[in-house]
């Protein structure tokens, strides 16, 4: 199940943990006074989750490729099977991890990046390609490079019979989608699949690359008290 980030109730006075990532949403607390602002953001917090513990080899190479090719801008919706990762960036001075509402609005956030002359990846599992077909469009219509990063659901030992749809027909409708894709089922290959995927975004052609995480390499075993 996708590690969504828990509203803190109203009146809680409680403070995120050392590793808790804060979410604002302007459009709800904009204008409150400052406490009562930090009583209603959202936390998400990293190291609750085993899977950050649990990764500490692939998430790293994927990250010291990002380095490599200037990608200055990562956005996600947070997940357990990207963890690591996102906990790597959110640490990263040289990246501005941008945390979203909802997968659709990653396209737009790499348009902008492409626009404003830096690069930039997206992190999503595979039900959250299917909320991006639309706006997926802009992309390629534009020609917009993008490196999409999806941890597969429905696959090896899911807990979750509702992600066994959408995971089954991702890599299809990405590839309707226009992206060029590939697949990672071994950790040793996650570092020249991902390299190849960022030469083949960045290296001139502006395309859009995909590369499908296999559920192998995330464990998925279901949250005690879920």
């Amino acid at each position: 199940m996708r590690a969504r980030s828990a509203a803190i109730a109203r009146g809680d006075r409680r403070t995120p943990g050392a590793g808790a990532r804060t979410i604002d949403r302007p459009a709800e607390t904009g204008n409150m006074p400052r406490r009562e602002r930090e009583k209603r953001l959202a936390t998400w917090d990293v190291e609750q989750h085993v899977h950050s513990a649990g990764q500490t080899g692939w998430p790293d190479r994927i990250h010291a490729v990002f380095r490599r090719h200037a990608v200055r801008q990562v956005g996600y919706v947070p997940d357990t099977g990207h963890a690591r990762l996102i906990e790597l960036c959110i640490k990263d001075n040289e990246i501005k991890d941008v945390v979203l509402a909802s997968e659709a609005e990653g396209p737009g956030l790499v348009l902008g990046a492409a626009l404003g002359g830096e690069r930039a990846a997206l992190l999503m599992q595979s039900s959250g390609v299917g909320n991006c077909v639309n706006t997926f469009s802009i992309l390629r219509s534009c020609a917009i490079p993008c490196v999409l990063l999806v941890t597969m659901r429905g696959e090896f030992n899911d807990f979750n019979p509702w992600q066994v749809p959408m995971g089954s027909i991702a890599e299809p409708v990405l590839r309707q989608c226009g992206f060029q894709t590939c697949r990672i089922e071994r950790a040793e290959d996650v570092e020249p699949v991902v390299e190849s995927a960022c030469r083949m975004a960045f290296g001139g052609g502006n395309l859009q690359v995909a590369v499908l995480l296999s559920q192998r390499m995330t464990e998925r075993t279901k949250p005690e008290g879920h």
